[in-house]
């Protein structure tokens, strides 16, 4: 019998923190097992020749929209099959109750054993839930829901605030299913998130907030619409500009700084946006404020994108300028941005049409996560590896509490990781993605550095462009 089961060969390994290594990675038991300058091929039973690529953790995809506008099981199967192709080999998915999703409101006691039992067996990867408390009740079931189902983090969607934008009314409570969604919503959310954080030192329990104010955004839209109503993304930028997530930023870490609660600023998509986080620090003092952006905010912009025509990058927020991008991307660069992920929501084209406010925001990206990373941020803009992999695995990980099993290749974690061939190019096509959704923004792109193999749990699940074998994902309780 081999002593391990898995073996991957003459690579470079990356490990979060600490560097590059010339090493060969073992697993057994679905862990790595050792790390050595040599391991005899004929010690496992099987092996991945890596000489030539880089070998990385793999990748956490935080902010996911499993079952947003289709059925769960199968929005799990055909995107977290897609995950693999970028690396990825856990998500973290949102979900909440009113429209969309299961399109019912409810206590989570009741509801979220049903959106597990839907997600169980269909997953290619790994996989964990961040849920929307958007009832009172919602928010008392909050103690349960971490010590219960191991759920650890939470959110608030500020820009629903008393203004339901797909209706355009000013009552978003036929949308939300729930009770008034304002700012006092927030607070007690914040109140009961930082009342059992005090109860689980362990544990980093936080509310992740999405950033648009929405009262800003009604006089913005009515602005735009009475300009001609143009049907472009550069409309759609303008009717939510950056001034509604610095506001809104403003607002939250104020309420944030109160409580005591730890938080993490989504899809940060200007360059006001990631400033006013800065801002915040730096007036909150030891205030935990963590700072995500997206793949599609630090490489697309309305412009580009209205050239080609369509809505199919319309997205909340919204696509915004060359010079967005490249404030974010050097925000990531001195580590002011915590993590990268892709926001990944599966979205037909047809959900798309050809109006722009009654579009459906979103599209999927995950299967581009470690590939832009890699070919925009490593080889164009000279960030290390090890930042690279920090970014898209160590940092989200440690975030939403999956360190010591995920987020690095050290000895005792999972061995989750994806072997990347550093001169291998490829132009984005949405067959490439293997995801569900017959479009996607970044179409015809050339990208380096794409992974060629993508291990879960110790298993070969993604090889040369195919899924191999079946979906064995595992959720993650993470308390």
């Amino acid at each position: 019998m081999s002593r391990y089961d898995l073996l991957i060969k003459g690579g470079t390994v990356v490990l979060p923190y600490h560097g590059e290594v010339r090493a060969d990675l073992a697993v057994r038991d679905g862990k790595v097992a050792a790390l050595a300058d040599d391991i005899a091929a004929s010690e496992a039973g099987e092996v991945v020749d890596a000489a030539g690529k880089v070998v990385l953790p793999g990748a956490v995809d935080a902010h996911f929209h499993l079952g947003i506008y289709r059925d769960l099981a199968l929005d799990a199967y055909e995107e977290t099959r897609s995950s693999l192709v970028g690396g990825a080999t856990t998500v973290l998915s949102y979900f909440r109750t009113g429209s969309h999703y299961l399109e019912r409101t409810g206590p989570y006691k009741e509801i979220f054993p049903e959106v597990l039992d839907r997600v169980a067996g269909r997953a290619w990867t790994d996989y964990g839930f961040h849920l929307a408390p958007m009832t009172v009740e919602q928010i008392s079931e909050i103690p349960f829901l971490v010590e219960e189902h191991g759920v650890t983090s939470f959110k608030y969607y500020m820009f629903y605030k008393g203004f339901d934008l797909a209706a355009n009314s000013r009552d978003a409570r036929a949308f939300t299913m729930g009770d008034e969604y304002d700012l006092g919503h927030l607070y007690l959310i914040l109140e009961q998130v930082a009342a059992v954080q005090k109860a689980r030192p362990d544990l980093r329990l936080s509310l992740s907030l999405h950033c648009e104010q929405s009262e800003l955004m009604r006089v913005f839209i009515d602005r735009v619409r009475a300009q001609g109503d143009p049907q472009t993304l550069r409309a759609y930028h303008e009717g939510r500009p950056p001034l509604t997530e610095r506001v809104a930023i403003g607002e939250a870490t104020t309420l944030a700084s109160h409580t005591g609660t730890n938080v993490n600023l989504l899809h940060l998509s200007s360059q006001e946006a990631i400033e006013a986080v800065v801002q915040a620090r730096g007036s909150y003092g030891g205030a935990d404020m963590r700072a995500e952006t997206t793949l599609h905010h630090l490489c697309l912009d309305h412009d580009t994108l209205d050239a080609r025509g369509g809505l199919g990058g319309k997205v909340n927020p919204p696509i915004r300028t060359k010079a967005d991008n490249e404030a974010l991307w050097r925000r990531v660069a001195d580590g002011t941005v915590d993590w990268v992920a892709s926001d990944h929501a599966c979205c037909m084209e047809a959900e798309k049409g050809e109006e722009l406010w009654p579009a459906r925001p979103g599209f999927g990206g995950t299967a581009l996560l470690y590939p832009v990373l890699f070919s925009e941020g490593h080889l164009r803009r000279g960030l290390s590896l090890t930042r690279v992999a920090e970014l898209a695995s160590a940092n989200p990980a440690r975030a939403y509490n999956l360190w010591g099993r995920k987020g690095s290749l050290a000895v005792g974690f999972d061995a989750d990781l994806t072997v990347v061939d550093p001169g291998l190019t490829q132009t984005v096509t949405t067959e490439r993605c293997l995801s569900g959704q017959d479009h996607c923004p970044f179409e015809g792109v050339d990208l380096t550095g794409w992974p060629v193999t993508t291990v879960v749990g110790g298993q070969v699940r993604f090889r040369d462009g195919d899924v191999v074998g079946e979906p064995a994902g595992r959720y993650a309780h993470r308390a």
